[in-house]
């Protein structure tokens, strides 16, 4: 499976380094689409990979599949056209929060038979979740995520505050950049108006801790992700890159889980 790599940031290199490394048959990046030629231009020659600034010539170079590993802001420029053209995994799902545009990717894909891969990012339990929304037997899902508080107030604290409480849709207007897994879960379960969101800054913490809760006719589920950050950038959840490795090796297999 040629890759096609949106970005060269924290995950893209994560992605190139892990390819690289275990010289992996079934999964090669070849194309990598980035806006500063120059800055990148290393990256050919370290991974023999060939860099595009044209989204259409970077879609024309044999590649069969795409992987969004940039920011909510570039997904929305290009993913329109991607879809378009190619399976894709997207790696900034806040993009998906805006219903006219979730609408229009949606028509997008149905119209060319293409599939968009959410990987599940700095959480897990998205497949019970799934399920029982498709079956129908689930009442109430919600999500608490507690971050370090120098990272959501402008003010020192003593104290754990609530800075946010409220539903998906809400929270990732509110908070783009800090609550994004809130829209993988309401995506997976009952929708963005349904979920339920609460945002806490914890003076005590050093890293970001994600609890899950859920109900239904099955019975009930909780989750709890400590999520460390990745090595080389504190803004990168490390099981967020692991996830997108996890979503490519899982395309290429015939047998699973999940």
């Amino acid at each position: 499976m040629r890759v096609g790599l949106i970005g060269a940031g924290t995950i893209g290199t994560y992605l190139l380094d892990e390819l690289s490394r275990k010289n992996d048959q079934d999964i090669r990046i070849t194309s990598v689409f980035v806006r500063n030629l120059e800055k990148y231009q290393h990256l050919e020659e370290r991974y023999g990979v060939q860099l595009y600034t044209s989204v259409d010539e970077f879609l024309d170079s044999s590649i069969d599949v795409v992987v969004e590993a940039a920011n909510v802001q570039a997904a929305r420029e290009v993913l329109p056209d991607i879809v378009s053209e190619k399976e894709t995994v997207l790696i900034s799902i806040g993009a998906l929060a805006e219903e006219n545009f979730f609408n229009k990717i949606t028509e997008i894909i149905n119209e060319k038979n293409h599939r968009v891969h959410l990987p599940s990012g700095a959480i897990g339990g998205l497949d019970l979740i799934e399920n029982v929304t498709e079956a129908g037997i689930i009442d109430t899902l919600s999500l608490v995520t507690r971050k370090p508080a120098h990272t959501l107030l402008s003010e020192p604290t003593d104290e754990t505050k609530t800075v946010f409480e409220g539903n998906a849709a809400e929270a990732i207007e509110q908070y783009p950049k800090n609550i994004n897994v809130s829209i993988a879960l309401a995506l997976a379960g009952v929708g963005l108006q349904q979920t339920k969101v609460t945002l806490l800054a914890d003076p005590n913490l050093d890293k970001n801790i994600h609890s899950i809760q859920v109900s239904g006719d099955f019975g009930t589920a909780s989750f709890e992700i400590s999520n460390n950050p990745f090595p080389s950038n504190k803004n990168t959840s490390y099981l967020a890159a692991v996830s997108v490795l996890g979503t490519l090796k899982k395309m290429t297999k015939r047998i699973n889980i999940g």
